[in-house]
């Protein structure tokens, strides 16, 4: 007997250190519309607690004990219908993935966690930044000429200890971990970039300087931190502007020999007059 009550207060000791006391507060994270963004549990689960998602006291998920009992959407709750087809449950840990969001999926998320141990309630604050219709595509999309710069904006502050990273058509471009000071970037980038990206230690912002038609593509960035993480991705089109640099070049040096024989022989033809 004493050697359960032992282990039941070793298993309620470790649930209070991992998990914490119900009703931890809120995270708050910021997203605009069109953004994937995942709610982390931070947890893995054992397969003996009932994981739930409350949307403004609306259940919109849940898993229940046996990892396969997962339900979302109108299967949790009727009246859901905003969510679906857009919510993913991780096996793993619970943690909760609201693909394309919009403003009406703004608001309070809830998580709680039950198990026979203890219980653990946690709430994420999830605001909303609206894209005006006239916007958004200018503002997922980008077009420009071959030579000139391109801005892809967050469109945020980033929070300082946040992981910020940029990647092309899955290649890693540069990452900016917690201080500005800390800047990487990947070598195979650099061999294919050339310095050309440059990144705002700010926003996080990734200008592009001095663009070619194999850079176009889509350029992903990823928000992330203990509690959530959210991805934005910027498709960008880059048309050629027509000339090379060498052949402009050679358009020059051509108008300017034009313009030298032209002149030779008007002073030749005013010579002999």
């Amino acid at each position: 007997m004493e050697n359960m009550n032992a282990k039941y207060l070793f298993c309620s000791v470790w649930f209070l250190l991992a998990h914490g006391v119900s009703g931890v507060g809120s995270d708050e994270v910021s997203v605009m519309e069109g953004d994937t963004v995942t709610l982390n549990t931070g947890v893995k689960t054992n397969q003996q607690e009932d994981i739930k998602w409350y949307f403004e006291d609306t259940r919109i998920a849940q898993i229940t004990g046996d990892l396969s009992k997962i339900c979302t959407d109108g299967q949790c709750n009727k009246g859901t219908e905003s969510f679906r087809d857009r919510l993913k449950l991780d096996h793993q840990t619970g943690s909760l993935t609201i693909t394309n969001i919009t403003n009406t999926h703004t608001g309070e998320y809830t998580l709680k966690i039950i198990s026979s141990i203890n219980s653990f309630e946690k709430t994420f604050s999830v605001t909303g930044h609206d894209v005006p219709a006239s916007e958004q595509d200018e503002w997922k999309r980008k077009s420009v000429k071959e030579g000139e710069s391109v801005t892809l904006d967050p469109g945020e502050i980033k929070p300082p200890n946040d992981v910020m990273t940029w990647c092309f058509n899955d290649t890693l471009i540069a990452e900016i971990i917690g201080e500005p000071s800390k800047i990487c970037r990947d070598v195979q980038s650099e061999e294919r970039f050339r310095d050309r990206p440059k990144l705002d230690h700010q926003t996080g912002s990734l200008t592009i300087t001095d663009i070619r038609t194999s850079d176009a593509g889509e350029y992903q960035l990823d928000i992330s931190s203990s509690s959530f993480s959210i991805k934005r991705r910027f498709s960008v089109s880059v048309t050629d502007s027509g000339l090379s640099p060498g052949a402009v070049a050679g358009i020059c040096t051509a108008v300017v020999l034009l313009a030298s024989a032209a002149g030779l022989i008007y002073w030749k033809c005013k010579s002999k007059t």
